[in-house]
């Protein structure tokens, strides 16, 4: 006959249980062992936010007003094709684009300083400078990407690059501007025409003809087409 091992009564291991929860709840808990490490980091966030908050409406707020102000006679100058002017100099002791984005960094207006920059440097035909300033320029709606994308488009069949100047026009042309969209259309179709990729080419005519009947390009396609058809 087997002999039963000893094994501790249930009322014991009920004891043996509560005791361990009791043991527990009794000692302190997370916060309490943590408090001094956990106050410091509520006032670390604290600090953060207090500083964030400091700086957009202290500091960068005023300084955007004063961007603004600052770069009226660039775009002045900018409205009438100086744009050497325009860039360094406009007159009148205020900054040039070039000035706004050194003076003015982390603001709205020197951003949009760098996207002049880039196209005054396009029309003065110094387009690696206008592909540097472009690129930097960070585009925040619709239209101004698109123009972003083709002027970066000009920069690079100016500097021989047809495959990237090709890649930024067809960016350029993938929104659905009116007037921006089929003029974009269009070089990507002259583009393949120039390389000879006619059907490419039509393909592209083809679709300024069916969704733009009301812009600029549509006579110049349909008589293109007519001729490579």
């Amino acid at each position: 006959m087997s002999q039963r091992k000893n094994r501790p009564a249930a009322s014991d291991e009920i004891v043996d249980v509560v005791e361990v929860k009791g043991s527990n709840l009794s000692g302190p808990n997370f916060f309490e062992q943590n408090q001094k490490m956990i106050t410091n980091v509520l006032i670390g966030l604290a600090v953060l936010v207090a500083l964030y908050f400091a700086y957009k409406y202290l500091y960068l707020a005023p300084r955007e007003k004063e961007a603004v102000n600052a770069m009226w006679k660039a775009e002045e100058q900018f409205g009438k094709d100086s744009f050497a002017l325009a860039l360094e100099n406009p007159g009148g002791g205020f900054d040039g684009f070039l000035g706004i984005i050194d003076n003015y960094s982390g603001t709205k207006a020197s951003n949009l300083a760098k996207y002049y920059a880039g196209v005054s440097y396009l029309n003065l035909g110094k387009y690696a400078e206008a592909v540097e300033y472009l690129e930097d320029y960070s585009a925040n709606d619709e239209v101004t990407k698109i123009m972003k994308s083709g002027a970066l488009g000009d920069a690079h069949a100016e500097l021989g690059d047809k495959d990237k100047a090709l890649s930024m026009y067809k960016k350029a042309a993938s929104g659905d501007n009116d007037i921006l969209t089929p003029y974009y259309l269009h070089k990507v179709a002259m583009m393949y025409y120039s390389d000879g990729k006619t059907n490419e080419a039509i393909a592209e005519l083809e679709n300024i003809k069916n969704k733009y009947p009301d812009s600029n390009e549509f006579r110049d396609a349909e008589k293109l087409l007519a001729r490579l058809q």
